[in-house]
């Protein structure tokens, strides 16, 4: 069979532990042509196996599913422009330092932004939060380079929730309506547990995470930003991404923007040493989408250990969900996993 590989790489991974299960995903923008499942939801024997109804948390691939269809919608309704000054749109954005920053800034991990700050240690909600974002020190001269930065795209969410008059759940409800799903989803229901791969104990909550996210910050946030929260099935991200291909096909969408929209936040940015495009990333040999890929693709991974590669060349789409921090996150064998998973998609796909 053409996915024999894929799945070779997937039961020895489980069998090795990077992760308990997976569920892979690949099809075109007509829908699925393989799929497949391995492992159990926890390495309990007893456990329930993985399957096409596993619930993952999809992690930072939120800010591809949720968060850039928001900044999407906003530039095309005209109540923002990718160039519109963040100091315009959040309060205490003000110092000269950081005053040329952009909503294309923040897309783009450019925006002088650190990665990362534990914010649910000492902080109690957005007000408290977003003022310590807009007014940390910049780690960087705005555009000179680009790290990846949740704290930008926690700002970015709550900046496109106030243009767009609407919560992330809220803007979601019309794009689950569109894919014919409603497990692509924040803050997922408590009679779905069973379905949830577990991932991990988080220590400041005390209790190992099961349907309840994974980031603490965004925990702390009740569930929901702009980097993190997001819920979903393999199959859910699988209609996603066929959705985003119809589009780019200029085939007309109900939950995306035009495909003249689409290709721009797919294009690669001008700034300095950086792979970001808008929101997305791109193909680099030495990325999670592995070397066979098209050299324009885009995608993004989680750390939980999930990721989409969308291969707009050859109309391809490459789902992988897993739980590789469950039980905890020090397990890094997920990185050379995915590329093996992705070289081999490519090569049963091109077969």
């Amino acid at each position: 069979m053409p996915y024999d590989d894929v799945v070779r790489v997937l039961d020895e991974a489980v069998t090795q532990r990077a992760f308990p299960c997976a569920c892979v995903e690949v099809g075109t923008s007509r829908g699925p042509v393989f799929a497949h499942a391995s492992g159990r939801l926890t390495y309990d024997p007893d456990a329930v196996p993985a399957g096409a109804t596993t619930i993952f948390d999809l992690a930072s691939l939120t800010k591809v599913l949720a968060t850039m269809p928001m900044a999407i919608a906003a530039v095309e309704r005209g109540v923002v422009r990718l160039d519109t000054r963040v100091a315009d749109r959040v309060r205490h954005w003000r110092d000269d330092s950081r005053a040329t920053a952009t909503l294309a800034d923040l897309l783009a991990h450019s925006a002088g932004l650190t990665s990362h700050l534990p914010f649910y240690r000492d902080h109690v909600g957005r007000t408290d939060v977003e003022h310590s974002i807009a007014t940390l020190p910049l780690e960087y001269p705005v555009g000179s380079r680009s790290i990846y930065s949740d704290l930008g795209f926690m700002l970015l969410g709550w900046l496109l929730e106030d243009a767009l008059q609407a919560s992330a759940p809220e803007f979601m409800r019309p794009v689950q309506a569109a894919l014919g799903t409603d497990t692509l989803a924040f803050r997922p229901s408590p009679h779905l547990r069973g379905r949830m791969a577990p991932t991990g104990t988080s220590p400041w909550r005390g209790r190992t995470l099961v349907g309840e996210v994974h980031d603490d910050n965004c925990a702390l946030l009740g569930g929901c930003a702009g980097h993190a929260g997001l819920f979903g099935t393999a199959a859910d991200v699988g209609r996603w991404a066929a959705h985003w291909l119809s589009g780019l096909g200029g085939h007309a969408t109900s939950a995306f923007g035009s495909a003249t929209t689409l290709r721009r936040f797919m294009q690669r940015t001008s700034v300095p040493g950086s792979s970001r495009a808008l929101a997305w990333d791109t193909m680099l040999p030495t990325s999670s989408c592995g070397t066979r890929i098209s050299e324009d693709a885009v995608g993004h991974t989680g750390f939980t250990g999930t990721s989409l590669w969308i291969d707009h060349r050859r109309g391809l789409y490459v789902v992988l969900l897993t739980n590789r921090v469950h039980p905890d996150a020090s397990n890094q064998a997920i990185l050379s996993v995915r590329r093996h998973v992705h070289d081999a998609v490519i090569a049963a796909f091109d077969a």
